[in-house]
């Protein structure tokens, strides 16, 4: 496929209907789609205006930016339609007219919702466009209208904003589009905008100090999120004044992944001035805690965007002038080790239930492993961290989990008591 030329949406829809055995068994549906939609956004980099992977697409590196938010954009909007369609699907050909008609509903989303997306339904000649063909051209439309730079800043909230799409999408998947409805839609489009700013507000004013990095993130924001002028004004005066965890009122609608989106991006927001100091992370529990977070939850998130910019530290430049890779390093591997502490009986009873990691492990004290063996220990190691619940949910960094950093997360002295025992 190539994204760049026309009909890349026909190609991509293809190659997903042949996807059919891999994503449609019941496992996918096993846990709540907020669970599973998150899994599927946050290691692309969607939720934090970064696109480094496209998820079913894997060899994207040639592609430019633009064409690489365009196919996570169809991406997200059908794999969130799946995830919250209410039967199962057992056939491609079920696969097939689901994924038909979310097509018509993307349409019809952007066109209600997002207004200045809309495009003619027929062409120069007069001839009908095919659904697939007007999603295209909207998607490109909806794209086309982020301005792409090199800061990490700017592309956080040009392309960050694409989440808000996906979110409201899932609400509007349940809904008759008719004008009140679509009224309704963009005047939540623009509250959850605003909504990000009382996030950003508070957690810049965290450390009661508002540091020159943290202003510019409000001129970022404003010049992506097409607010009316009043709300472009009350913006300005939220993030000047700040506002206290308790008064920030976020429109949440106890969905599970709006909240963790707002947890994540007040992190990013934290990141903004080099450090996180120990204010800092009194004021994300505070932020929790409103959340109806826990202070898990808290170290989740922290681990999932530490995770995430050590996975693709070379390719999220402007970050590097903000943390050293040490500093993040020590800081995930301490974190990651700190669960597995607390985790350490259930990690020994899944070693010892894996007779091949059993008896690698027993090979590694007799003998120095060759490198096809240090890969096959390290591919199980990562595969028994995921035993443990908020590694399963948080997708771990795999080029960063090397043999030896894997040593340092797993016990003081795990090995030899596992074989022991």
């Amino acid at each position: 496929m190539n994204p760049g030329s026309k009909g890349w949406l026909k190609d991509y829809l293809e190659f997903r209907q042949g996807l059919f055995q891999t994503l449609a068994p019941e496992g996918r549906r096993a846990a709540h789609p907020d669970f599973s939609l998150y899994h599927m956004l946050q290691p692309t980099g969607l939720m934090y205006g970064q696109p480094v992977t496209s998820g079913l697409y894997t060899d994207t590196v040639t592609w430019k930016t633009k064409d690489k938010l365009k196919v996570m954009l169809a991406e997200s909007l059908i794999s969130s339609s799946l995830l919250f369609h209410d039967r199962s699907i057992t056939n491609p050909e079920e696969m097939s007219d689901v994924m038909m008609k979310t097509i018509g509903r993307i349409t019809d989303f952007y066109v209600h919702v997002f207004p200045e997306t809309a495009i003619s339904s027929t062409t120069v000649f007069g001839r009908k466009k095919s659904p697939v063909e007007l999603a295209e051209q909207i998607l490109e439309k909806r794209i086309g209208q982020i301005d792409i730079r090199g800061n990490f800043w700017a592309s956080f909230f040009q392309n960050s904003l694409l989440f808000l799409d996906i979110f409201i999408f899932g609400q509007w998947i349940h809904t008759n589009a008719d004008k009140l409805v679509s009224d309704f839609f963009k005047y939540e489009r623009e509250e959850l905008r605003v909504s990000l700013v009382r996030v950003m507000a508070a957690a810049a004013h965290a450390n009661h100090s508002l540091e020159k990095e943290e202003k510019k993130l409000l001129d970022y924001f404003l010049q992506s999120a097409q607010l009316s002028t009043a709300k472009r004004n009350e913006c300005r005066e939220i993030f000047a004044k700040g506002v206290s965890v308790e008064e920030l009122n976020l429109p949440t609608n106890n969905s599970w992944i709006l909240k963790k989106y707002y947890l994540e991006i007040a992190i990013l927001t934290l990141w903004a001035d080099k450090h996180v100091e120990d204010t800092e992370i009194f004021f994300l529990r505070r932020l929790a805690d409103v959340l109806s977070f826990s202070n898990e939850d808290v170290e989740n998130s922290l681990l999932a965007v530490d995770g995430f910019v050590l996975e693709h530290w070379k390719e999220l430049g402007d970050l590097q002038e903000r943390r050293s890779y040490e500093e993040v390093s020590h800081q995930f591997v301490e974190r990651m080790a700190g669960v597995a502490a607390r985790h350490k009986a259930r990690l020994m009873q899944e070693v010892r239930s894996w007779e091949e990691l059993h008896a690698i492990l027993l090979k590694a004290r007799s003998r120095e492993l060759d490198e096809n063996e240090k890969q096959s220990l390290r591919g199980m190691l990562v595969k028994v961290l995921k035993a443990i619940p908020t590694f399963a949910v948080v997708s771990l960094p795999q080029r960063f989990l090397t043999l030896p950093v894997l040593m340092q997360i797993f016990p003081k002295n795990f090995i030899a008591e596992t074989l022991e025992a």
